[in-house]
């Protein structure tokens, strides 16, 4: 059984003013019905493979994730009483876990289109965890994409399906990117991991023992509610800050990646979200109440006002409450520096 351990959170910047700190982009239906949470438990809703999830977040988002936990309502919460990354978060997770229970690391904000093929690599990836391998699922590249990190795959791990990784790159130039992307032994490294509890608890005591040994303290004092978890918040105020890349993919020589081509998108902006959803003939994605012409590549959104858009190219549009955010694609990357995004 593999258990999908989902971390929530965000800031509410980059999709502002649709996403906001209040209630950032994991729980908001951005692309179809279902909000990216519900989509990140949907795609482990086969408990043949996947067992009850365990929901890492913060106290400012409990409301949101409890609400929103129809399709796994076995699901287990750990509240993190302060923002320490991703390393310390994990951690929280493993310590609740039996060392043997394979996790499945998951932001909560992806979109992925191939929802089959995220599970097939899962399952690679639970094998690769079983012989003590710390997996990262290599995205596909499509793109030279400067705005994610990247793995190099090495070795074959043989019978797996899976490779030794080579080494992990930060996000590259775009001339770096490129040449990433021709020569194809490089993928987007999307922030999704699959080890043991014990086998990543080790390889941190090992490179970070100060952050384990932080957190197995908060831990140990800390108390449960109902299906929540608090870890002792003044004990973990003082975990350092750190991802698990820096402090443990980076450093292990136990990491593999497994292949995953799964339609996958970070929604990292919104022009990474006008090419998560469907658009017309000519590019055009609209929801609410909107009229368009001679337009293309046009995202526009509307919580309400109508919105009447013509001649624009590359462009979004986009309405919440008394907030409008207009941008070219190009603007994109900026608009969690406006003053709204940035001041909430």
């Amino acid at each position: 059984m593999i258990t999908p351990v989902v971390l929530c959170g965000g800031s509410g910047t980059r999709l502002w003013p649709r996403s906001r700190a209040s209630k950032p982009k994991p729980f908001l239906p951005l692309v179809g019905d279902r909000t990216l949470f519900e989509a990140a438990l949907h795609r482990a809703v086969d408990r043949s493979v996947f067992a009850a999830p365990l929901i890492v977040t913060g106290k400012a988002h409990l409301e949101h994730v409890e609400s929103q936990l129809t399709l796994a309502p076995d699901a287990g919460v750990v509240v993190e009483p302060s923002a320490r990354n991703t390393a310390a978060a994990i951690a929280l997770a493993a310590l609740r876990l039996p060392e043997d229970a394979v996790m499945l690391v998951c932001p909560s904000d992806h979109h992925i289109g191939n929802p089959e093929a995220f599970v097939e690599a899962a399952r690679r990836a639970e094998a690769l965890a079983q012989q003590g391998w710390l997996v990262a699922f290599g995205i596909a590249a499509t793109a030279p994409e400067t705005g994610f990190g990247y793995v190099k795959s090495g070795e074959a791990i043989v019978g797996t399906g899976g490779y030794k990784v080579d080494r992990f790159v930060e996000k590259p130039d775009l001339e770096r990117a490129m040449q990433f992307l021709s020569e194809g032994t490089y993928s987007w490294n999307g922030g999704i991991f699959a080890f043991r509890a014990g086998d990543y608890l080790r390889e941190l005591e090992a490179h970070r023992p100060d952050i384990a040994a932080a957190v197995r303290e908060a831990v140990a004092q800390g108390h449960e509610d109902g299906r929540r978890f608090h870890p002792d918040a003044a004990l973990f105020a003082a975990v350092p800050s750190e991802s698990i890349d820096y402090a443990v993919m980076e450093k292990t020589q136990r990491a593999a990646v497994v292949p995953a081509a799964m339609a996958w998108s970070d929604i990292g902006n919104w022009h990474a979200l006008w090419e998560a959803r469907d658009r017309d003939a000519a590019g055009n994605s609209v929801i609410g109440k909107a009229e368009l012409v001679g337009c293309r590549n046009v995202l526009v959104e509307s919580d309400g006002a109508h919105v009447s858009v013509i001649g624009l190219e590359d462009a979004i549009v986009v309405v919440d409450g008394p907030d409008v955010m207009i941008t070219s694609v190009a603007g994109v990357q900026k608009v969690g520096k406006l003053y709204g995004a940035a001041n909430q």
